[in-house]
């Protein structure tokens, strides 16, 4: 696997950075650029099992099984990623989730002078590398608008 990172200046408090990038409202719109109708099922405390879904016009959504490996509110958070979901259904056996099951995505937020700065640091597969680092700039400066407001 490959580590990508990238990161955003916001000028708002890490508090309102924070509850503004975990509260269902925000992140459904902010995460809207990586798959509309982006939402999240579950809890992210620390040890709580937590789904990534998309909805879709036909059947049921399709998204990512995920545990909240860690949360330090205001400082830190780890996802740890074990699964998919594909038209409902669950796996976390098959070849294609096996090359990246156990990949983490961390959010770091540092404040300073009335910044927050956001940085993410994501283990990925080459092949979606590309995808990542396209979706990524416009998902954080989504976040930036909606945590500036």
């Amino acid at each position: 696997m490959i580590k990508l990172r990238f990161s955003i200046e916001i000028k708002a408090p890490k508090e309102k950075v924070w509850d503004t990038m975990l509260s269902d409202e925000t992140y459904r719109q902010w995460t809207e650029a990586f798959s509309p109708g982006s939402y999240f099922e579950g809890s992210w405390d620390e040890g709580a099992d937590i789904k990534f879904l998309a909805s879709k016009k036909d059947g049921d959504p399709d998204g990512m099984m995920s545990k909240i490996k860690e949360n330090k509110p205001y400082e830190f958070i780890s996802i740890e990623h074990i699964g998919i979901i594909k038209d409902g259904k669950e796996d976390i056996a098959s070849e294609e989730v096996k090359k990246w099951s156990g990949a983490l995505e961390n959010y770091t937020l540092k404040e300073k002078d009335g910044m927050t700065e956001v940085l993410v640091e994501m283990d990925s597969v080459d092949e979606y590398k590309e995808m990542f680092e396209k979706m990524w700039p416009k998902a954080l400066q989504k976040l930036k608008e909606l945590a500036e407001k």
